[in-house]
């Protein structure tokens, strides 16, 4: 589904990424982990558009995106969602899910005119439809005509999700989907991603710091450190790799608490 080919990254004298590969099989959950600055964002950034590498290449689907713009990526079934949440605070949570249905409708002066008159209301329906089902999913209809700046962080970590998947993406792209949430928050967002991968046929990509949570749903996991790739397979063997136990805990004797079962 994606592939990673020795992807650089510099700012300046600043190497945030080093000569990283990987590939994402498609239908899996695949996390990347890490210390605090060691590149995870820099990498989903290479490969959502935001950022393009220094050097190397991205391929999505066996295509060349190295180029592409973020715009270009979504309509090939690239979405993300971000760290800092990107939604438009003065809109309902109906209107910013309806933006991610954008790239999917009808645009241009011609199409615009047969469109008009051809079944405008048709498509209003189709993509009204699929939103609903999104809201459904999500859980989130007491607040679908609420102004998304005023909800609590975790109902609004959980709108910008429903606007990624509004995309209709074959792969997305989770950046610290349960950054602070409480318990109960993480577990919801935990169960929706399962269901995005198992029951909405999605391919996932996440960064999070929450072990417990990325040993328990992910297929497999890949670590970075200082913006170079230390590790990667699955949960199990990472956790017991000592590169990864120096980066996380400084000691190679030390271990990681194993995550504890949903």
């Amino acid at each position: 589904m994606l592939e990673a080919v020795d992807v650089s990254l510099r700012f300046g004298g600043v190497r945030a990424l080093t000569d990283v590969s990987f590939a994402v099989r498609r239908g899996e959950v695949f996390s990347i982990i890490g210390p605090n600055g060691a590149g995870k964002t820099s990498m989903v950034n290479c490969i959502s558009g935001r950022y393009r590498p220094t050097e190397g290449a991205i391929r999505y689907r066996g295509q060349d995106v190295t180029r592409l713009r973020p715009n270009r990526r979504a309509a090939i079934g690239i979405g993300r969602t971000f760290q800092n949440l990107a939604l438009f605070g003065h809109m309902t949570v109906l209107d910013n899910i309806m933006v991610g249905r954008h790239h999917l409708m009808k645009r241009g002066f011609l199409p615009g005119m047969l469109y008009w008159f051809g079944g405008a209301q048709r498509e209003e329906i189709e993509h009204r439809r699929a939103v609903e089902a999104i809201i459904d999913f999500l859980e989130i209809q007491q607040v679908r005509k609420t102004i998304a700046g005023t909800l609590p962080y975790g109902l609004r970590k959980r709108v910008e999700l429903a606007r990624a998947m509004a995309l209709q993406p074959q792969l997305i792209l989770l950046d610290e989907p349960m950054a602070g949430m409480n318990l109960e928050e993480k577990e919801d967002m935990a169960r929706y991603i399962l269901d995005l991968n198992e029951e909405w046929g999605m391919t996932v990509l996440m960064i999070e710091h929450d072990m417990g949570v990325v040993m328990d749903i992910s297929h497999r996991v890949m670590v970075l450190d200082f913006g170079r790739k230390i590790a990667e397979g699955t949960p199990e063997a990472v956790l017991a790799d000592p590169q990864v136990r120096r980066a996380y805990l400084g000691e190679a004797d030390e271990t990681i608490p194993e995550a504890v079962p949903a």
